[in-house]
């Protein structure tokens, strides 16, 4: 799916524009019974082949602009979030979206602004990357980290390209984990957001040597912790896209 693609009836405006690169990608199965409790009213846990995953993402966030405006000093920065997989049913069919358990960037600014218009749990870490490139793409074989400092410690994500990037095969993992378009945070008082984010479908580069070097449960709580302790059940570096990301719509207390 693409920024071209038929949008659906009653599409909401701009709200903000970028592009997100270089983008790890290190998936986990969980239990589905820890994410029920923030499953935002009004849609339901997604899956792949059956298995419920979270993700944890770190990425790029480059030439940034609200409302079509560059923000000074806030145009290129990091972001790291664990996300999981849920989808809703409309009157266009079903939306697949994601819900976001907390969102990292460096500045508070940022955090504030994602925090007052959809409700997302953004909070402001210092943070670093090491990319390995040449002539602004990820070198064969490079590293790809992203490092935040949280609970009196760095914690870093990480992989290791390898080989060639790749259009997604239809019905893969990278497939499932890229290709969700809408995102979905439960507001305080009642009801849920819903917003469109568009891009192109991303090419991807298998990974080697992922890591999550983090203390899950002074970061994301001990319900966290079996999962992102084991290895990732899918790890991949996709190379991202300009992005678009639309204002958000009330579904309402009474979603269901």
């Amino acid at each position: 799916m693409t920024t071209a693609d038929a949008r659906p009836a009653g599409q909401t405006g701009l709200f903000l524009s970028a592009e997100w690169r270089r983008l790890v990608m290190l998936s986990y199965e969980i239990d589905p019974d820890v994410l029920r409790p923030l499953v935002p009213p009004g849609v339901e846990l997604d899956t792949w082949d059956g298995r419920h995953l979270v993700s944890m993402v770190g990425f790029q966030f480059l030439d940034t602009r609200l409302l079509g405006v560059p923000v000074p000093f806030h145009r290129d920065f990091d972001e790291i979030n664990l996300r999981f997989y849920v989808r809703r049913r409309a009157d266009d069919g079903w939306r697949r979206g994601v819900v976001f358990v907390r969102e990292i960037v460096p500045r508070w600014a940022l955090a504030t602004v994602a925090r007052v218009v959809y409700g997302e749990n953004y909070v402001a870490r210092p943070m670093r990357h090491r990319i390995d490139l040449h002539d602004g793409e990820v070198t064969p074989g490079g590293l790809v980290e992203y490092s935040w400092h949280d609970a009196r410690a760095w914690h870093h994500l990480r992989a290791t390209t390898e080989g060639p990037a790749q259009p997604l095969v239809p019905g893969s993992q990278e497939e499932f984990v890229t290709e969700h378009y809408w995102g979905y945070a439960a507001q305080r008082g009642g009801g849920t957001v819903e917003y469109r984010v568009e891009h192109p479908s991303w090419q991807v580069r298998q990974a080697r040597d992922p890591a999550l070097e983090c203390d899950v449960e002074q970061v994301y709580g001990r319900p966290f912790v079996e999962s992102l302790a084991g290895e990732p059940f899918s790890a991949f570096v996709a190379d991202g896209s300009p992005v678009v990301v639309r204002r958000g719509a009330s579904l309402g207390a009474d979603a269901a």
